[in-house]
């Protein structure tokens, strides 16, 4: 057997894998400090770490040549990126609704002064401009 031919067979997992790593590492520790026991917490990492596998091949299984009719009809792939799309902007906006409210943590400068509260005019139509531009550009496009 050629070294060559081994070679793609031992990295192409690794790659698979090795985003999963500093996520994982980061699940644990947010686990850790939030005051769950071992057991619950390898719980919760044996199924985050099943579930990358388990859904590629689910993921295969109903995009596979017999399944094709039935996905086609509904438009699989576009539902994917849909869903996908929106869980990364739950997440963002989740993650960014404490800072914008104003119940986040500051970043002032002075550490007695406190910092504004909410979104400045501007701010708020930049944001609007911002969600209504893909709206504006997409006029007359068509597929």
């Amino acid at each position: 057997v050629c070294l060559f031919s081994v070679i793609p067979l031992v990295i192409k997992p690794c790659l698979f894998l090795s985003p999963q790593a500093p996520a994982a590492f980061g699940l644990v520790s947010f686990l850790m400090h939030a005051g769950l026991e071992r057991n619950r917490i390898r719980k919760h990492l044996l199924a985050f770490a099943l579930a990358a596998p388990v859904l590629a091949m689910v993921t295969f299984v109903g995009l596979s040549q017999s399944s094709k009719e039935a996905l086609s009809n509904v438009n699989a792939t576009g539902v994917a990126m849909l869903f996908s799309a929106g869980t990364f902007l739950y997440v963002a906006t989740v993650h960014v609704l404490p800072e914008v409210g104003g119940t986040g943590h500051s970043h002032s400068p002075t550490p007695g002064k406190e910092a504004a509260k909410g979104l400045s005019k501007v701010e708020v139509g930049a944001l609007v401009l911002g969600c209504l531009l893909p709206l504006v550009l997409s006029v007359g496009h068509h597929h």
